[in-house]
Formats: C-alpha cells, sequence, structure tokens
C-alpha cells in the first residue's frame, strides 16, 4: 500500500519547502500538519503510515514550512509559500486537510487560491485569536526561549492529549526528550508565534468549496469553540468529539476515516 514514499524539497524564492510524497492515486491530496518540533524531513514512512488510508486514491503531498524563516512570518505568508509550492509541482483541485496550525494555513489557501483546493477539511483549528490559545502558545514560546524542553514536552503533552492518554504514555517523555535535542527552537518560535496572525474569521465567506470540520470539545489549545464557530459561519458539516482535546487527530481511531469519507462524497 506504502509505494514511492519519498521525502523531496521544491525550490521557494531563496531558499525551500519539505514535504513528502506516497501513494498510487491521481488525486492530490495535500496535508499541511500543525506547529511541531518535529519536521517532515526524516518523518516519510511514519507520516505515510499514519495516513495510510489514502495512499490508494491518492497521491498525497506532505508540507512542512519553508527551510528560512524570518521573524514577522505570518500564517498568511505560510499560506503564500505553500501555494508557490503546489503550483510549482503542478498540484491543483486538491482534497486537502489542513490539522491545527495546518488549518490556518489551510484556510487562507481556500480564501487566496480557490483553485488550488476542491474540498477542504479542517481539524482542531481555529479562525480567530482567543485567550486560550494565545496562553497556550505564548507558553510555549517562553519554554522555547529558556530552552526548556522538558517544561515545554510536558506542559504541551498536558494541553493536547486526554488524561488516559497521558497515563498510558507518559513514560516516553524521556525518550520524546533525547529526541528533541537538536531542534531549532529559534525557528520554533518564530512559528509559534506566526499562529497568532491567524485571523479569517471575516473571510470565512470567500470560501466556496466544500468543508468539514472536526473538533475535540475539552481543546484546552485552540478551544472546541472555536471549530464550532467556524462551522457555524460556514454552515458546513462538523464532527466534534466530546472527550477528547487537541490531539483528536492522533486519539481518535476514526478521524482519518472521517477525512477520507467526506473526500469520497460526490
Amino acid at each position: 500500500m506504502l509505494l514511492n514514499v519519498k521525502e523531496e524539497s521544491v525550490k521557494i524564492y531563496n531558499t525551500t519547502m519539505d514535504y513528502v510524497v506516497f501513494g498510487k492515486g491521481m488525486k492530490p491530496l495535500v496535508i499541511i500538519p500543525g506547529l511541531s518540533l518535529k519536521r517532515v524531513k526524516g518523518a516519510g514512512y511514519s507520516l505515510a503510515y499514519m495516513y495510510k488510508i489514502f495512499a490508494q486514491d491518492y497521491r498525497v503531498y506532505i508540507f512542512d514550512r519553508k527551510e528560512a524563516v524570518t521573524e514577522e512570518y505570518n500564517v498568511r505568508e505560510i499560506a503564500e509559500d505553500t501555494a508557490y509550492a503546489m503550483k510549482e509541482l503542478g498540484i491543483s483541485k486538491s482534497h486537502m486537510f489542513g490539522v491545527s496550525q495546518g488549518g490556518m494555513i489551510a484556510q487562507y489557501l481556500a480564501i487566496d487560491y480557490p483553485e488550488l483546493v476542491e474540498k477542504l477539511v479542517l481539524g482542531v483549528t481555529l479562525s480567530r485569536q482567543n485567550e486560550t490559545v494565545k496562553n497556550a502558545i505564548e507558553t510555549w514560546i517562553e519554554f522555547a526561549e529558556n530552552k526548556d524542553l522538558e517544561g515545554f514536552i510536558e506542559d504541551m503533552l498536558f494541553k493536547m492529549y486526554s488524561p488516559s492518554y497521558m497515563k498510558k504514555y507518559r513514560m516516553l517523555i524521556p525518550l520524546m526528550l533525547q529526541m528533541s535535542k537538536n531542534v531549532d527552537l529559534n525557528r520554533f518560535t518564530i512559528l509559534a508565534k506566526s499562529c497568532l496572525t491567524c485571523n479569517t474569521y471575516e473571510e470565512l465567506h470567500k470560501i466556496k468549496c466544500p468543508v468539514l470540520v472536526i473538533g475535540g470539545k475539552l481543546d484546552k489549545v485552540v478551544t472546541g469553540e472555536a471549530s464550532e464557530e467556524i462551522a457555524e459561519k460556514l454552515q458546513c458539516e462538523i464532527y466534534m468529539y466530546e472527550e477528547l482535546g487537541h490531539a483528536a487527530y492522533e486519539e481518535a481511531r476514526d478521524f482519518n476515516e472521517r477525512i477520507y469519507g467526506f473526500f469520497q462524497k460526490s
């Protein structure tokens, strides 16, 4: 099933953007992941496994942010760079899934480049700022600036995952610390700050393609209400996980099945 998993890069002006591509279908599926210490490069096979349900019917592209990022980089600019990469690769009329910060980017893509997005799924994301996301992002930035990886990882896990998941996997924190030793914390800080620039709410009416919103009712990062207000504004389909939070996309076994089912509807 997981044929032709490749890690590639595309030139973006004077820098590059990494992406993973896999699957043997003809239809393009663009996945834009959320803010993370981890990079797409080096994670090709794990990402392909995570999204294996799409491999039969789609040619799947998972885009990172561009390599060279500078202060004041905002979400709309990330969307512009992603659009540039898609056009360079000949991708248009894609099915698109954006999660968390990736969902913010995906909204701007659907608003500013409607020719690139045929159907859209927005997972655990927001269209405008609220105190919960400001507190979460500012806390993570503080940990990163202080180079306190242990504090960051513990806080991130607490905010993203359900108590039952935390109880089960808390012993992995030392491994996560070991794997995160060489991450670029300055890059992470710039991208984290960009989350606080998302403000699509008053432009959501410009999104004309079919949209599915998926959220977690107990989301401690962007809030469940943020997902609900996007769906209300768009008058689109929505599914909320009542007992899950921001990491519903990892915890809910049927999360990708819901996305697949939405994309396959005529």
